[in-house]
């Protein structure tokens, strides 16, 4: 059950979330619960039928409901319901959100660099360290265990979870939120070695390639910043590496799950929602409105199109159009993904009728298995 001071009456609610209040609108919620939890003071979360046992068996006297709910036959005093509640939830859901984490104050503990520039009302946490020539807007929150390097730019309203590590030249919008423990602005997974080795020769040849040992590595700095767009959510455990030369970039309203990691110079377009585990390599570029589900791997220099949705796991090593739906490694339509795990599953079964077939053909002590009549 939520913990938290927040009234609110459903009639309140419903305007929040775009929604529609039946029964007694004046009915005062502090709190939101699973249905099977909600207390009298609850708005119960039931907008699926699955969960409206539960709910009857509650003391909830409220809930938020799916459209065209007998809420009624539930012995609700009163409901909300909208077309698409999960859209609702998530607008209400935001009122109770537990305490206000802008206090404002700057930690004793913090060290804040001479040159640094705080809006009006930044909050900053205990044993956070702001660089040189740090922007930060005005009214954002600065977790705990925070470093900004030297250069960045943090928007307005921004919010930066405890131990996230910002590097230099990293500019960050408006509305940003940066769970803990994230790392944006590491240096790029760049070498170079003093002479062509086998790994440009199995590039080139695909594996046919001589044998030769690879020399050594020299890295390439990363002279290139992040960028970072407006409304960009960030999960926990994320890495962000820096351009070689030139910026990475994350567009506006783009999310991130946790353990995504994003390579050097890569371009990230607008409203992206790259889920869990995802790896994308160097200098790919994602247009706008992309789908990635969890695991997904993208190989580098390669374009992926607008509003393209990978599934789970897909490999994707050359350039997606606009909109397709790919899944599979390497990844394909998904049509052509499902009728190829089809014949694999035949495959097997094939094989022995093949083996059936050959040794029908060889017949008896190796002789053909063919007659000829005479």
């Amino acid at each position: 059950m939520a913990s938290t001071v927040t009234h609110y009456s459903v009639s309140e609610l419903a305007r929040i979330g775009q929604a529609q209040a039946h029964g007694d609108g004046r009915l005062v919620v502090t709190g939101l619960a699973d249905a099977a939890e909600a207390g009298p003071d609850d708005l119960a979360i039931a907008f699926s039928p699955d969960f409206h046992d539960a709910l009857r068996g509650s003391r909830a006297r409220a809930a938020l409901l799916g459209h065209e709910t007998d809420w009624q036959e539930l012995g609700l005093a009163a409901c909300i319901t909208a077309e698409r509640p999960r859209y609702a939830w998530a607008l209400i859901a935001r009122r109770f959100t537990g305490h206000d984490v802008r206090s404002g104050a700057i930690a004793e503990s913090a060290v804040v660099a001479s040159s640094a520039r705080l809006g009006m009302g930044c909050t900053i946490g205990a044993f956070t360290v702001i660089d040189e020539d740090v922007v930060i807007g005005d009214g954002a929150v600065i977790g705990c265990h925070v470093t900004i390097g030297a250069m960045s730019r943090i928007g307005a309203n921004a919010v930066i979870g405890n131990g996230v590590r910002i590097g230099a030249r990293v500019v960050a919008g408006d509305n940003v939120l940066i769970e803990d423990n994230s790392v944006i602005g590491s240096s790029g997974f760049s070498y170079e070695t003093a002479e062509e080795g086998v790994i440009e020769e199995v590039k080139q040849t695909f594996g046919n390639d001589s044998g030769r040992p690879q020399g050594s590595y020299t890295r390439i700095p990363s002279l290139g910043g992040v960028v970072i767009g407006d409304h960009v959510e960030i999960g926990s455990g994320c890495c962000i590496d820096r351009g070689t030369l030139s910026n990475t970039r994350i567009g506006s309203g783009t999310k991130l799950d946790n353990l995504v990691h994003i390579a050097h110079n890569v371009q990230i377009g607008s409203d992206c929602l790259i889920c869990g585990q995802v790896g994308i390599a160097g200098s790919a570029v994602l247009g706008d409105r992309v789908i990635l589900a969890g695991k997904t791997g993208i190989k580098d220099h390669i374009e992926i199109g607008n509003d393209v949705i990978a599934a789970g796991a897909s490999q994707i090593y050359s350039n997606v159009p606009d909109g397709q739906r790919v899944m599979g490694s390497p990844a394909v339509t998904m049509q052509k993904s499902i009728e190829i795990y089809r014949a694999l599953r035949r495959l097997p079964r094939l094989m022995r009728r093949v083996a059936t077939l050959e040794a029908v053909r060889k017949g008896p002590a190796g002789s053909t298995g063919i007659t000829t009549e005479t």
